[in-house]
């Protein structure tokens, strides 16, 4: 038996098999295995839990089922850690793509995580395969649940970038609400659109303010959380470029079409604001003030879609997925002001149905495929051009990204301290070449005296 351990599984003839049933206490199965149905080495690799039960094995003992599986998937990590990860990881053969992915997959991950996941796929040959790819990682202390970079990178000149770039995307947002000002319907002419929830919703005049100051609390929330987060510029580096792209995106939607003014309360006309220095000035004003009510901005026009809901889907959905799982009062408490916002919106009849919709569902889908694609960053490296030009700004933000940024915690600005000695030693080092000779001059115009009086004397 010793001389079968030593030989790869693959190369085991029917004879070997026999005898390694015998080794594991499973000597009933030792003739069905070798002699009835000639299973080898290869043979004995391909086998599944599914195989097993069904015919011709057909083996009617569960426990018998269950250690013979053991077994079986020991012997496949057995020889999995002795073949290179160019080699088919199963002698039924494995596609390129697929093997290329599990390549990726075992590069990208780190470790600590338990066996369990192993034992997940028993019931096909390509679950098995996966469970055999797993056991793998797990004897090379490679395999976690989910990816997690250990060494994000902060990358601070490009949280500085991703906050000039929603800096000027804002800007130019107020200087187009100031151009679709221009272009309001006029209101006799041209009455709200028929809308099923402002129809059948009465105006609450005080609405649109709760609404502004649900936003204020999801952004107290979220400041909090930036505060206290290890890795407060990788997040703010994502919520300023999606952020700036959303609202990219709005611009556009706003200038090409539009709306009718939503409420009769609404006192909309169209206003020219004449030359172009004009323009920039109302354009300054609504930038200052962030385009709330509560700042005294008011403008008409910027309709399809709704910035409001943007901002506070977006401050929900980053509050929820960077706070850990146990806190998931601040996670029902962040949903529960999100759709209380739009409701507000709603009832207030600032904007139509649809504008709220489309801002809901483009600001969550653009964050789900954002964090999607950063996630699985490592599965992407084949088609990274093709990821750089339909994701350009995330190809640039994510570079050096890879995996889920862990939700840990740390005491804000502890390393201030030390950043001010480190400052403050660099300064000295700097003055102390000029101050070097001034502890000679001193002692030498001290002594200067006593050399007087020997002189004199």
């Amino acid at each position: 038996m010793e001389k079968v351990k030593s030989c790869p599984v693959e190369t085991w003839t029917c004879e070997d098999v026999g005898n390694w049933l015998e080794e594991i206490g499973l000597e009933k199965f030792s003739d069905l295995f070798s002699k009835t149905h000639q299973i080898d080495g290869q043979v004995l690799l391909s086998l599944t839990e599914k195989d097993l039960r069904e015919p011709p094995l057909q083996l009617n003992i569960l426990g018998d089922i269950k250690r013979l599986s053991k077994h079986l998937r020991e012997l496949k990590c057995q020889r999995l850690t002795n073949l290179p990860l160019s080699q088919n990881m199963h002698p039924g053969g494995i596609s390129e793509g697929r093997k290329r992915l599990k390549e990726r997959r075992l590069h990208s991950t780190s470790s600590n995580v338990s066996y369990r996941e192993i034992s997940k796929h028993e019931s096909t040959e390509s679950e098995d395969i996966d469970s055999a790819s797993s056991a793998r990682m797990y004897h090379q202390g490679m395999t976690q649940s989910y990816y997690t970079s250990n060494d994000i990178t902060l990358e601070l000149w490009k949280t500085i970038l991703s906050f000039i770039y929603v800096f000027a995307v804002f800007m130019v947002t107020a200087f187009v609400m100031v151009v679709v000002h221009d272009r309001v319907p006029e209101m006799d002419k041209y009455p709200p659109l028929p809308d099923l929830f402002l129809d059948n919703m009465p105006y609450v005049p005080w609405a649109f303010d709760a609404c502004e100051l649900v936003g204020l609390i999801l952004g107290t929330m979220w400041f909090v959380v930036l505060l206290f987060h290890r890795y407060r510029f990788v997040l703010m580096r994502r919520i300023f470029s999606l952020t700036g792209t959303i609202f990219l995106l709005r611009c556009v939607s706003m200038l090409i079409t539009s709306l009718s003014v939503p409420g009769k309360h609404l006192q909309c006309r169209g206003k020219s604001y004449g030359d172009i220095y004009t323009k920039l000035e109302r354009t300054f004003e609504i930038w200052k003030g962030m385009g709330m009510s509560l700042q005294g901005v008011r403008t008409c026009g910027d309709y399809m879609f709704s910035g409001h809901t943007s901002i506070i889907t977006l401050l929900n959905f980053f509050i929820t997925e960077y706070t850990p799982r146990k806190f998931y009062y601040i996670h029902i408490a962040s949903w529960c002001l999100n759709f209380f916002g739009i409701f507000f919106l709603l009832a207030a009849h600032e904007h139509y149905s649809i504008d709220v919709f489309m801002a809901f569902y483009l600001s969550s889908r653009l964050f789900m495929y954002y964090h999607t694609l950063a996630y699985n960053r490592a599965l992407l490296a084949p088609d990274a051009k093709r990821t750089r030009v339909w994701f350009p700004l995330f190809s640039f933000f994510e570079s050096k990204g890879e995996g889920r940024v862990p939700n840990q915690f740390e005491v804000p600005l502890k390393h201030v301290g030390p950043c001010c000695q480190a400052m403050y030693a660099w300064v000295c080092s700097l003055r102390a070449p000029s101050n070097a000779g001034a502890p000679e001059d001193k002692e030498n115009t001290k002594s200067s005296p006593s050399e007087l009086m020997t002189n004199a004397g």
